[in-house]
């Protein structure tokens, strides 16, 4: 493939600007929407506008979507023009399939990196499974530019597990897909907002196998790489980790379940005797409601809906979604495809805009600790 004129194809040994790889989520839920309206302001930004944007999308579904969310506007020239690459599409692969090869974007320019033209058409607020197929291909090009170099962040829009599935991908979400596609061998969700963040011991399982799940080595195994993670890419060298209980009133010294007491307890003493600055385990809702969340950089919930519910009654709308221990960075929303919303321009990109800066200044901290390009 060629580049356009005046425009060099490389990694980051070819250029000294960050850039961003952004995939649009699913076409029929709010992701273009919050892509429309977060880039604007992301290029815009003080910290946005040194970056350069790759964006894998449905040019067709950005364009209904558009008018939508700037009535009476003409659409910008990035979505409007197709640039004049010779795009190359393998076989049955929905986006260009070289991603060494991709064009780099100049700062604060927009590149859209198209499906293949042969797709079907957008539908707001309808699942399907082609719109979950398209979701995570662009997902897949996207990671594929971070592992080649062609990109420096991911930062994914919003996919509906369902329609995943529907599309023939066998993954509970994001998470562990982007696990599988790196190789990363252990992975962690943690989401952050200006309240608190957030690290999840089990990810996407469902609420009857967490129990069998708690074990001395995952508490330890997670503990670790969120440490790791807040120090790398937060800048804290020694965190203050904080770790809820499992059960009501964290077991209440075995009444209420044994697992604090013969699973988490042990696990906690041992990382305190090795150096690391946890406590716990607390009674969750004791724990939020006196504010204990606030002298912690990070809160380790047992399960899903114990850690995101008090995080997003904190801050809904403006959260981060981080992939931990993976070769590249991962950033998201904090909400999902919100079908119900879709081409009804009533959604808002705060959230997508916070990630998408949080990608940036991971970026420059770790390029800050290890300049060396990949």
């Amino acid at each position: 493939m060629k580049a356009s004129k005046g425009r060099s194809i490389g990694t980051r040994n070819d250029r000294s600007h960050p850039v961003l790889a952004v995939s649009m989520g699913d076409m029929n839920g709010i992701g273009p929407e919050v892509i429309l309206k977060m880039l604007p302001e992301l290029v815009q930004s003080t910290e946005g506008s040194s970056a350069g944007i790759l964006l894998f999308a449905s040019r067709d579904a950005m364009l209904r979507c558009f008018p939508t969310v700037f009535p009476g506007l003409p659409p910008p020239a990035w979505l409007a023009t197709p640039k004049q690459e010779n795009w190359q599409y393998i076989g049955s692969s929905l986006f260009p399939s070289d991603p060494a090869n991709l064009p780099v974007p100049e700062p604060s320019e927009i590149i859209l990196v198209p499906s293949h033209g042969d797709e079907e058409p957008c539908e707001p607020g309808r699942i399907t499974g082609f719109s979950g197929k398209l979701s995570m291909e662009a997902v897949a090009a996207g990671i594929d530019a971070c592992l080649s170099g062609s990109a420096d962040a991911i930062v994914t829009g919003p996919i509906s597990k369902e329609a995943i599935h529907l599309g023939g991908y066998n993954v509970p979400g994001h998470t562990e897909y982007l696990a599988e596609r790196t190789g990363a061998r252990e992975v962690g969700m943690m989401l952050v907002n200006d309240a608190m963040r957030i690290g999840l011991a089990t990810i996407h399982v469902p609420l009857c196998d967490v129990s069998g799940m708690i074990t001395p080595d995952l508490i330890q195994t997670r503990l670790k790489l969120y440490s790791r993670t807040l120090a790398a890419d937060f800048g804290i060298s020694r965190p203050r980790i904080a770790v809820l209980g499992l059960n009501p009133h964290a077991g209440d010294g075995g009444v209420l379940g044994s697992e604090e007491r013969e699973i988490i307890e042990p696990a906690l003493q041992k990382l305190r005797d090795d150096g690391m600055n946890v406590s716990g385990p607390w009674p969750a809702d004791g724990f939020f409601g006196s504010g204990g969340h606030k002298e912690a950089d990070l809160v380790l919930a047992m399960y899903h809906d114990q850690g995101l519910i008090p995080l997003k009654l904190a801050g809904f709308g403006g959260g981060v979604n981080v992939t931990a221990g993976l070769p590249i960075i991962r950033t998201s929303p904090d909400h999902g495809t919100a079908f119900p919303l879709a081409g009804r321009n009533m959604a808002h990109a705060r959230s997508m805009l916070s990630a998408a800066l949080l990608a940036l200044d991971m970026i420059r901290r770790r390029q800050a600790t290890n300049p060396e390009p990949r």
